[in-house]
C-alpha cells in the first residue's frame, strides 16, 4: 500500500526511489549505489580477483598507451572528457603519458559523486600539477547537453571506461550513443570500454564475489535510502541475487525480500509492502561481442576506428568517430 504522493520532490534521488518502489516490478537504478560508503565499496570491488573488468582494461590501456596517445595527439590540443571517472585509476596511465610528453590537453572528469571528483582532483594536482583538470559533478545526460552547446573549435575525446554503457539496455545504449554523437564534430573521438561475452561462470562470479563485497555494494542502496530518506529497511531481510543470461549477454542484480514485510519511508510519506521473494531490480550489466558493437555503432551514426583487447579477449576498448 502506498500513501498519497507528495506534490514535489526535493531531489532526483527522492523521485526515482518513489517511482521505482511504487511500480511493478520494483526497480531502483544502480547509479544510487554511490555515496561516500558506496564509492569505497566499489573501489574494493575493483581490486577483487573475481572482478576481472578493471584488470583487463588496465592491461589494455597500459599495453597500448603509445598507440592511444598517438591517436589522441592527432587532435592537436584537445579536451579529454571522461564520463563516470571514479578514481581515475586506469585513466592515470594516459595522464602520466600525456604529462611526460607535454601534450596539450585539458582533463574534464565527470562523475555523479562529488566525493570521488574531489579525491581525483587532489591526487592529480599532487602528482601532475601541470595538468589542467576541470571536474564536473553531474549525470552523463546533463553533461552531454552542455557539450553539445560548446562555443569552441577545440577537439574533444570522450572516454567511457569500465563498460559503464553496460548499465543500459540496447535501446537505451543506442540513445546514449546518439546523444554522444550529437555532441561530436569531425575529428572528435569516443573511447569506450565494453565487457565481452565469455564463460558464464566468470561473468556471474564477478557480481557474486566470495568476500560479499558486491552484496554489500548492492545493499548500500537500502542503507542510503534509510539514511537520506528516513526509512526502515532491514537489509538482513533482503538477499543479493545476481543472474546471467548467456543468450542475451545480460547480467542483472536484484535485492530479494526473504519474507512479507512493510517498509516506511518517512521523507516520502510512503509505505511499501513486500511479499516474500519479491524483488527490487537494481542493476544491469550488458556483455557484448563485435557484431553487437558494430550494430550499436551503426544505429548511432558512429564508425569503429580502432579497437584494443586484453590477452584473453575478455574486454575490449573501442574508438569511434562520426560517420
Amino acid at each position: 500500500m502506498k500513501t498519497e504522493q507528495q506534490t514535489q520532490f526535493k531531489t532526483a534521488f527522492e523521485q526515482e526511489v518513489y517511482e521505482g518502489l511504487t511500480t511493478f516490478p520494483k526497480k531502483v537504478s544502480s547509479k544510487w549505489f554511490y555515496d561516500k560508503k558506496g564509492d569505497k565499496l566499489f573501489q574494493q570491488i575493483m581490486e577483487l580477483p573475481e572482478y576481472y573488468l578493471t584488470g583487463c582494461e588496465y592491461e589494455i590501456i597500459d599495453t597500448h598507451k603509445q598507440e592511444i596517445t598517438k591517436l589522441f595527439q592527432e587532435q592537436a590540443g584537445f579536451d579529454l572528457i571522461e564520463l563516470g571517472a571514479g578514481d581515475g585509476k586506469k585513466t592515470k596511465i594516459l595522464l602520466e603519458k600525456f604529462a611526460s610528453e607535454g601534450i596539450n590537453f585539458t582533463y574534464k572528469p565527470i562523475d555523479i559523486s562529488q566525493n570521488m571528483l574531489d579525491e581525483l582532483k587532489n591526487a592529480i594536482n599532487h602528482k601532475w600539477p601541470q595538468i589542467d583538470i576541470k571536474p564536473e559533478q553531474g549525470s552523463y545526460f546533463d553533461v552531454l547537453k552542455g557539450l553539445g552547446n560548446r562555443d569552441t573549435d577545440r577537439k574533444m575525446v570522450i572516454m567511457v571506461l569500465g563498460s559503464n554503457i553496460g548499465n543500459l539496455t540496447h535501446p537505451q545504449a543506442v540513445d546514449f550513443l546518439v546523444n554522444i554523437r550529437k555532441t561530436m564534430r569531425s575529428g572528435d573521438l569516443l573511447f569506450m570500454g565494453l565487457d565481452q561475452k565469455k564463460n558464464p561462470e566468470l561473468v556471474l562470479s564477478a557480481y557474486n564475489d566470495s568476500q560479499g563485497i558486491t552484496e554489500a555494494f548492492n545493499k548500500n542502496l537500502l542503507h542510503r535510502i534509510n539514511e537520506e530518506l528516513e526509512s526502515d529497511f532491514d537489509t538482513n531481510q533482503f538477499k543479493h541475487w545476481p543472474v546471467y543470461d548467456p543468450e542475451t549477454g545480460t547480467a542483472k542484480s536484484f535485492l530479494v525480500s526473504t519474507q512479507d514485510q512493510k517498509v516506511t519511508i518517512k521523507k516520502l510519506n510512503l509505505e511499501i509492502n513486500f511479499t516474500a521473494w519479491e524483488s527490487i531490480h537494481t542493476e544491469i550489466s550488458q556483455k557484448y561481442d563485435d557484431n553487437i558493437v558494430e550494430w550499436l555503432s551503426k544505429e548511432a551514426g558512429l564508425e569503429i576506428l580502432a579497437q584494443y583487447s586484453d590477452k584473453h579477449n575478455r574486454f575490449t576498448d573501442y574508438v569511434f568517430k562520426v560517420r
